[in-house]
C-alpha cells in the first residue's frame, strides 16, 4: 500500500504526503485459511489480479491516527467484521505490517466513528493534526484506501452543512472531492494537513460526500459505546414496517472480541424486541383472526405441494403467495422446485427414489448438496462462476416447532468466502422437505432466524408423496405434525386403502382404483376454528394412480361461509346444501375425463357447518351406471363424526 498524490493544482505540499502517508492505514480482515465449501472443479484463482490472489486479507476501509495510540474509522467499518467469520479487524500500513485493535475507546452508532488503540504502535508514532474549525469553501482533501488499491489523496472544497435526518443532532460536512468504495473512515484534511473530518459516505445522487466534523469525535465521551439510531423492521408476509430506536450504552475500553460480542447482543435483542412489536401491534389483524382472513379459512382447501407464504394484500386480505418459478430434476425422480416471497426463497424438495428415507432426514449436508444441483450457487472468481456443490456440514443444527405444531429443522451454513452464512428451515414431508431459505451476512444471521421462526406461522405446506413414501415418513413419528398424528392411514397393496380421522373415516377396494407403492397421496390442510382456538386440520384427501395418470380420488372438506363473504362463495355452500350439479351424483365430461361427486349426508342434528364432497375422476368416457358403481364404492364406508 502507498500513497499516491492525486494530480490536481490545489494538491498538498509535498512535505505533507509522507507524514499522511504514515498515518494512514487500510482497515483489513483476514481471508479465510480453511474453506467449508467443494466446488465443481478447482478454483480458477490465477484469473484474480496478482494482488487479490496473495493478499491474505480483505481491505475494508480506511483509519488514521491522531496521536497518543488513538485511531479513528468509521463506525460501519469496524462493524462490517462483527459477526465475522475469519477473524478480528486489523489496521495494515504501506509496507504491508499488520497491526492488531488493542481497545475500542469511544464508539458512536449514529454518528458512525470509532476510536480505538493497537497492541503494537508503528515505529514513529506519527499522527495528524487535528482542526475543528474548518473554513466553509476551503480546499480539502479526501484521504483513503480508494477501492481496496491503496491510499490516494483527492482534492476538492468543503461546499456545506447539512444536519442529520433524524432531528439535527449534529451536522454533516459535505465536500466536493471524490470518494470511492473503501474511503469510509478515512481522514478529511483541510490544506494544511489537518484532519477536519471523517470520510462517511459517498451522496447516492450528486457528487457531494458526507463526514463528520472531527470535532464530534473528540468531543464525544471518553470510554463509551453510544447505540441511539432509528431502526426500522419489516416481515415479508405484510407491508407495515415496525420502526423504533436502537437506545443503548455501554463502557468503553474493551477488547474488540468483548466490544463487538456486546453490540452484536444489543442488536440482536432490538431485532427481536421490534419483531414483538411488530407482531402484538398487528394483533387480532394477523392470519387467521384477521377478518381478511376468511377468504382462506371458508374456501375449500387448495391442494399444492409447493409452499406458500400466507400474505397480506393492499386491500387488506390474507392471500397464499409463491408459486413454483423452476424445477430442476434429479435422479431417481427427484426434483428441486423453487420460487420465492420478498426476502425468502422458497422450495420443495422431493427426495429421489434411491435415497433412503432414514439417511435423508438425518443428514443435512445431503439435504444441502441436493438443493445445490440446482447450480443457483455459485463463487465469482474474476469473470467465472464457479458452481458451489457442497456446502459440508452445517455450522448449526437445531429442531424448532411453529404454533401449529409442526417440527422444522433449522440449519445454518457458513460461507467464509463472503463472510455470509446460508439460513435454512426445512420441513420434513412425506416426500421429502418443504424448505425457506436466506442467504445473508453473517451479522444479520440472527435476524434471519427470528424472522424464519415467525414465517413458520404463516408457510403454508400439503404433504405428498407415494404410498411407499408414506409408509416410511409415518413410520419415524419424530418428524409428523400433530395434523397427520390425527389421522391413521393404512395401506393393503393390492386390495384396500382405509384412511380414519376424528372428523372422517373412508375406505375403498382395489376394485375401485389399483393400490400400489406407486399410488401419489397427498394430504392437503386447512384451518380450522374450534372452541375459539385455531387448529391445522385435514382439508383434502387426494389419491392418483402415479405421477402421470390424471385419474383421482378427492375427499374434501367445505366450509360454511361467514357473512362477510361475497355471493361466490354463498352460491358455492347452496350448491353444497342441495347436492346440486356437479354434487349430484350423476356423471358429467370435464374435457377428455369423466368425473362424478356427491356431498357425503352429515350427521343429523342442526344444519351443518362443514361437509364432505367424495369425487371420483377417470380418463376416458365410461357408461354412468358404471361411474355411479365406482362413486358408490368410494362412499359406502364413508363416514362424518361428529364433532
Amino acid at each position: 500500500m502507498s500513497v499516491t498524490q492525486h494530480a490536481h493544482a490545489a494538491s498538498p505540499d509535498p512535505s505533507l504526503v509522507s507524514k499522511i502517508n504514515a498515518a494512514t492505514f487500510e482497515v483489513v480482515i483476514p481471508r479465510a485459511v480453511d474453506d467449508p465449501l467443494t466446488y465443481e472443479k478447482p478454483l480458477p484463482l490465477d484469473l484474480l489480479p496478482y494482488q487479490e490472489r496473495t493478499d491474505k486479507y480483505f481491505s475494508v476501509g480506511t483509519a488514521f491516527a491522531i496521536g497518543h495510540n488513538r485511531y479513528v474509522t468509521a463506525g460501519h467499518v469496524l462493524l462490517a467484521a462483527v459477526g465475522d467469520l475469519t477473524g478480528p479487524p486489523a489496521l495494515r500500513d504501506a509496507s504491508g505490517h499488520v497491526y492488531a485493535i488493542d481497545k475500542v475507546q469511544k464508539f458512536s452508532l449514529q454518528q458512525d466513528f470509532v476510536m480505538f488503540s493497537l497492541k503494537e504502535q508503528p515505529n514513529g508514532n506519527a499522527a495528524l493534526e487535528t482542526n475543528a474549525k474548518a473554513a466553509m469553501n476551503s480546499v480539502v482533501y479526501a484521504v483513503g484506501n480508494a477501492l481496496g488499491t491503496g491510499v490516494v489523496i483527492r482534492d476538492g472544497l468543503y461546499t456545506s452543512d447539512t444536519p442529520e435526518d433524524e432531528n439535527g443532532r449534529w451536522k454533516w460536512m459535505r465536500f466536493s472531492a471524490a470518494a470511492s468504495p473503501g474511503n469510509s473512515g478515512g481522514p478529511l484534511l483541510d490544506q494544511d494537513g489537518k484532519v477536519i473530518g471523517v470520510v462517511l459516505m459517498k451522496s447516492p445522487n450528486e457528487n457531494l460526500n458526507y463526514a463528520l466534523p472531527i470535532g464530534e469525535v473528540l468531543n464525544a465521551s471518553d470510554n463509551l459505546a453510544v447505540m441511539d439510531k432509528r431502526e426500522s423492521y419489516q416481515l415479508d408476509i405484510i407491508e407495515d414496517d415496525q420502526n423504533g430506536t436502537l437506545k443503548a450504552q455501554f463502557p468503553l475500553p474493551a477488547s474488540y472480541d468483548d466490544f463487538s460480542a456486546t453490540y452484536l447482543k444489543l442488536l440482536n435483542r432490538n431485532s427481536e424486541d421490534l419483531l414483538k412489536a411488530l407482531l402484538q401491534q398487528q394483533g387480532n389483524e394477523l392470519f387467521p383472526h384477521g377478518a381478511g382472513s376468511n377468504h382462506i379459512l371458508h374456501d375449500a382447501p387448495e391442494l399444492s405441494l409447493f409452499p406458500e407464504l400466507i400474505v397480506r394484500n393492499r386491500s387488506g386480505q390474507w392471500v397464499y403467495s409463491g408459486r413454483e418459478l423452476n424445477r430442476v430434476p434429479l435422479s431417481g425422480n427427484g426434483y428441486v422446485a423453487s420460487g420465492y416471497v420478498g426476502h425468502t426463497f422458497l422450495m420443495h424438495l422431493r427426495r429421489p427414489d434411491d435415497m433412503k428415507a432414514a439417511t435423508f432426514y438425518n443428514d443435512p449436508k445431503q439435504m444441502m448438496d441436493l438443493v445445490l444441483k440446482t447450480g443457483y450457487w455459485t463463487r465469482q472468481v474474476g469473470p467465472e462462476k464457479v458452481k458451489i456443490v457442497s456446502m459440508g456440514k452445517p455450522a448449526t443444527d437445531v429442531s424448532y416447532t411453529d404454533s401449529w405444531q409442526r417440527h422444522w429443522k433449522a440449519f445454518v451454513w457458513s460461507l467464509p468466502y463472503i463472510n455470509a452464512q446460508m439460513v435454512v428451515f426445512a420441513l420434513p414431508t412425506p416426500d421429502g422437505y418443504s424448505i425457506m431459505m436466506r442467504l445473508s451476512p453473517s451479522v444479520v444471521t440472527h435476524d434471519s432466524v427470528i424472522d424464519m421462526k415467525a414465517l413458520t406461522d404463516f408457510l403454508n405446506v400439503d404433504y405428498g408423496g407415494t404410498l411407499a413414501q408414506w409408509k416410511e415418513f409415518l413410520a419415524n413419528s419424530s418428524l409428523l405434525p400433530d395434523v397427520l398424528k390425527d389421522a391413521r392411514i393404512d395401506v393393503d397393496y393390492g386390495k384396500r386403502f382405509s384412511y380414519d380421522s376424528s372428523n372422517i373415516a373412508f375406505s375403498y377396494p382395489v376394485t375401485l382404483q389399483p393400490i400400489a407403492s406407486e399410488n401419489l397421496l397427498a394430504v392437503g390442510v386447512g384451518y380450522y376454528e374450534k372452541h375459539g382456538k385455531f387448529a391445522l386440520q385435514t382439508g383434502i384427501v387426494q389419491l392418483r394412480l402415479n405421477i402421470t395418470d390424471p385419474d383421482r380420488i378427492s375427499v374434501r372438506r367445505h366450509t360454511a361461509p361467514s357473512p362477510d363473504l361475497d355471493d361466490n362463495f354463498k352460491e358455492a355452500w347452496g350448491k353444497l346444501l342441495h347436492k346440486q350439479h356437479p354434487f349430484d351424483g350423476v356423471p358429467y365430461n370435464d374435457g377428455d375425463e369423466m368425473d362424478v361427486a356427491t356431498v357425503i349426508d352429515p350427521p343429523a342434528g342442526d344444519a351443518p357447518s362443514e361437509l364432505y364432497t367424495a369425487f371420483y375422476a377417470t380418463q376416458g368416457t365410461h357408461k354412468p351406471e358404471d361411474m355411479k358403481a365406482k362413486l358408490k364404492l368410494l362412499t359406502q364406508e364413508f363416514k362424518v363424526k361428529s364433532p
